[in-house]
């Protein structure tokens, strides 16, 4: 299956994983998908990540769901910018999410970053997603 908008896909398989009370879920490995994931284990939406080699041919990463209690560590997502239309912003304009209860992922020049990170760096780009 040929997926056109890689982090829309990927936010949306974690999305479902937790509706459905998944423990672990495998995902399609992609750099920039590594780089996804490591913010969200970082800012604690996923418990682990783990790289592994699926029948000697490709790349998956193996994700550890996290439930606070009987709720899942994020509740929603919202993707921002799609392949037919792309959102861009400034440092100093990047949104805040639920009274910055949630994150912003933006892609800067510098990488993929939260919305904290970025304006602490001045750095605007491409608005990705917002989770919360």
């Amino acid at each position: 299956m040929v997926v056109t908008d890689y982090f829309a896909d990927l936010i949306i398989r974690i999305k479902n994983a937790y509706l459905a009370r998944k423990r672990n879920i495998i995902v399609p490995w992609s750099k920039k998908g590594e780089k996804l994931i490591e913010i969200l284990v970082k800012e604690g939406y996923l418990k682990n990540a783990k790289l592994k080699t699926q029948d000697s041919k490709f790349k998956v990463l193996e994700l550890g769901l996290k439930y606070e209690g009987k709720e899942p560590a994020f509740k929603e997502a919202k993707i921002i910018s799609k392949p037919g239309l792309r959102i861009y912003t400034k440092a100093n304009q990047i949104p805040r999410v639920k009274e910055s209860k949630g994150i912003t992922i933006v892609s800067t020049p510098k990488g993929l970053m939260t919305d904290k990170q970025a304006r602490k760096d001045n750095q605007g780009g491409e608005l990705i997603c917002q989770i919360w």
